[in-house]
């Protein structure tokens, strides 16, 4: 990925590769190290002893283990309590959390409370409304709630015990890992979120970051906003705050995916959509492409000096746009001779983008920016 997200790439089928063809190795998701983590605290609570490695029962029924970097016990206010920490491979993906050091530190809850989660150091809590979690829950999402709680069930069942217990996740260094994430727009303050859907760490995968553009237009919506804006990077997404003030949970960081913010806006609209993009992007998108990424889809420079002749412009300087390096020489060859191919193509852009939400109540606004970030071209929609 070019940025990391709040969520880890995983799920899918196949291993990737690199760009030379080797395997890509698959790694373990905070989830699952935090399942293993509890299960070994669990069983040193309940029998002194600490399992090493520890194994631990994935979603998809597979069963890894996992070696211990921490074990620790001591005497809290609410009796004794077992820790134990495991520091997180991501294999090859470049994941935030990867080298990260997962604890889970176990004591026992009231009887009949059953099992129990705290959000310890470096684990963020939810503020807002629009995730999977209610405000002011620990940010352990669902299904690494559900591994963890199984991994602890198992423990006090081999032991003969009750399963009420207190589960506490945290991450070294977690607070500050959680400023490289989209977490505090989305209004988990903190830390960190605990995640994973498989358990399994798959490099590279498109589905994490489609999933944090989709938490991220939960949370607009749960927070009744009319307004949010969709960039391809950072000087987008300035231009877009220094135009409109919005907040930061109005910003999505769509990144190169388009196509899924969109669809993902047809079934969840909200009332005012300013896409905001670079020249070559929105060319692509222009182009009815909804895969921004250059290595997937290329700069059509045949296709912007067409959009060109259609300006009126002289018929060298369409074929100079032709042989161009780069759309951005050809936009730079556009203004020089005072024609709004940036405009054309926030035009097009927009028709593409009305084309995929079809008839969802959303209006949408498509802004062109140039490689300092300014806006040069504009499709207004309201």
């Amino acid at each position: 990925m070019e940025r990391d997200s709040t969520t880890e790439a995983e799920g899918g089928s196949g291993r990737g590769t690199d760009e030379s063809g080797r395997a890509l190795r698959r790694g373990w998701t905070t989830g699952a190290c935090a399942a293993a983590a509890a299960r070994a605290a669990a069983e040193a609570l309940f029998t002194g002893g600490f399992p090493d490695p520890v194994t631990v029962t994935l979603p998809g029924g597979q069963q890894p283990a996992f070696a211990l970097a921490v074990t620790r016990t001591g005497q809290g206010a609410d009796g004794p309590w077992a820790e134990a920490g495991v520091v997180k491979d991501a294999g090859d993906d470049p994941d935030v959390t990867h080298g990260a050091l997962i604890r889970s530190r176990v004591w026992r809850a009231a009887p009949g409370r059953g099992v129990l989660f705290r959000a310890g150091p470096g684990v963020g809590t939810v503020t807002r409304p629009g995730l999977p979690l209610p405000v002011g829950e620990p940010a352990i999402n669902p299904v690494p709630r559900g591994m963890i709680r199984q991994a602890v069930e198992d423990a006090a069942a081999a032991a003969g015990q009750p399963a009420d217990l207190v589960v506490e996740v945290s991450v070294d260094n977690g607070e500050a890992l959680a400023r490289r994430t989209m977490n505090g727009r989305l209004g988990i303050v903190g830390g960190l979120s605990i995640l994973g859907t498989t358990g399994i760490v798959v490099p590279y995968s498109c589905a994490a970051w489609i999933a944090s553009i989709q938490r991220g237009i939960d949370v607009a919506r749960a927070a009744g906003l009319g307004h949010v804006a969709a960039c391809t990077g950072d000087r987008s997404e300035k231009a877009v705050v220094a135009r409109y003030g919005l907040p930061d949970h109005a910003l999505i960081d769509m990144g190169d995916f388009v196509g899924g913010t969109l669809k993902y806006l047809r079934r969840h609209p909200l009332p005012r959509l300013t896409l905001c993009g670079g020249f070559a992007k929105f060319g692509k998108l222009a182009r009815g492409l909804m895969d921004l990424h250059s290595k997937r889809n290329s700069v059509d420079l045949d296709w912007l000096a067409g959009r060109l002749a259609e300006l009126g412009a002289d018929p060298a300087l369409v074929a100079e746009a032709r042989t161009a390096n780069t759309a951005a020489q050809v936009l730079d060859m556009a203004r020089a001779a005072g024609l709004p191919l940036a405009d054309r193509v926030a035009a097009l852009a927009r028709e593409a983008a009305l084309a995929v939400l079809e008839d969802a109540p959303v209006a949408v606004e498509v802004l062109v920016t140039d490689r300092q970030g300014a806006v040069v071209g504009r499709a207004p929609g309201w």
